[in-house]
């Protein structure tokens, strides 16, 4: 493992504040790092389709239509340089794994917040054909990578470890597993379909288009979506600085408008972003535009029903949806899941976490509500209420 590796993976585990030379408190972030004075928006990225609404929001011009100047979005390849990146103050808008803040505020203090969904859904499972694995229960004694452990994939990833009898553990790749354990592992989306087609692994869970590229460019095959066991399941949200929110509440609001304005342009015309989004249009994402039009429109349950991966075809959800309200619900259940998924690092912070607080400490409703009241469309999504449309049960079927 190069030094960097080992930097990035011990952030990863629990040392982001170390890992600038800073103690785990929101003085020392306040004091020591500092973002430009400006308001030009600066975008921080993985190139996967959970950016979608923030690289939509800079082409489709919807920010300069706010009066604001943005730069042309940043692509990084992990999320532990996103996260150091966002944390330094070198980008003021990011898309995040929704379990990242709940890291970052409680166990690092810096001051995140959530300031509203980024996507619904738009994940899944892939395994490898040298594995025949055909359900959750055949992972036991394999390798499977998970972006990140604060991500909504090790939660739901572990969900369906357990409910299949199997123990989740995070060992050395060449350790002996007993035939119940899952060995999980980090590794950036970027590599996961090559790690797959080289057989370093055997699974992976990620975001789009990282699933379509393990289908359709290393042999993989689906084994479940993840928006097909959580319904409607959050998993990047959009995040800002508290104390530039805060600190600039009108700019904050013309950012989060432009933000609205893009779930709905993103969510009517999918195709047409998947394309603007490839290496055949904007580039914004490294694959072409065949696999990035897969990974936002392919969805198909007579495609996937070997293995079954779409069994709830009757909720109605897509392969990835936009959407932006962040619904508390949503926080608290992961909140309480966190609490008994394993991750690296000291996880002791968690443990006294309470899900309530959490609630309405990590996210900023009040600028995505006003934009919301203002912009229509985002009641298209699948899963809406018109009878309380900024509440819902969270329903599992695994």
């Amino acid at each position: 493992m190069s030094r960097r590796d080992f930097l990035l993976d011990s952030m990863a585990m629990g040392g982001l504040a170390t890992s600038l030379g800073l103690t785990a408190s929101s003085a020392a972030w306040a004091s020591n790092l500092q973002a430009p004075e400006d308001e030009v928006v600066r975008i921080g990225y993985l190139p996967i389709t959970d950016a979608t609404v923030l690289l939509v929001a800079h082409e489709q011009g919807f920010f300069a239509e706010e009066g604001l100047k943005s730069e042309p979005p940043t692509l990084i390849r992990g999320w532990s340089p996103l996260v150091e990146g966002f944390a330094a103050g070198k980008f003021n808008l990011v898309h995040l794994l929704k379990p990242i803040p709940i890291w970052m505020r409680y166990n690092n203090g810096f001051p995140v917040k959530i300031m509203s969904w980024a996507h619904l859904n738009g994940s899944g499972l892939v395994v490898g054909r040298h594995t025949e694995v055909e359900s959750f229960a055949d992972l036991g004694g394999k390798q499977v990578a998970v972006p990140y452990w604060y991500s909504m994939h090790n939660i739901v990833l572990q969900m369906g470890l357990r409910h299949a009898g199997l123990t989740p553990v995070i060992k050395a790749q060449g350790d002996t597993l007993a035939p119940d354990e899952v060995n999980l592992q980090i590794l950036p989306p970027p590599d996961m379909p090559a790690s797959l087609a080289a057989r370093k692994i055997d699974a992976f869970i990620v975001a789009e288009p990282f699933n379509a590229a393990g289908e359709m460019l290393a042999g993989g095959k689906m084994l479940r979506f993840t928006g097909d066991i959580w319904r409607n399941h959050p998993c990047c949200v959009v995040c800002m600085n508290e104390q530039q929110v805060n600190a600039k509440p009108a700019w904050t609001q013309k950012v989060m408008n432009a933000i609205v304005k893009a779930q709905d342009y993103a969510q009517q015309n999918k195709r047409e972003v998947a394309h603007m989004l490839s290496r055949d249009g904007a580039g914004y994402l490294p694959m072409p535009a065949a696999v990035v039009e897969r990974s936002m429109t392919h969805y198909d349950d007579d495609s996937y029903a070997t293995p079954d991966a779409i069994q709830h075809a009757d909720w109605g959800s897509g392969r990835i949806d936009f959407q932006p309200w962040p619904f508390p619900s949503a926080t608290r259940l992961i909140v309480e899941e966190l609490q008994h998924t394993l991750v690296g690092g000291d996880t002791s912070f968690l443990q006294d976490l309470d899900p309530d607080f959490v609630v309405d400490d990590l996210v900023d409703y009040r600028f995505v509500k006003a934009a919301m009241e203002h912009h229509t469309g985002w009641q298209q999504a699948p899963g809406f209420n018109a009878d309380n449309p900024f509440a819902r049960e969270e329903v599992i079927k695994l």
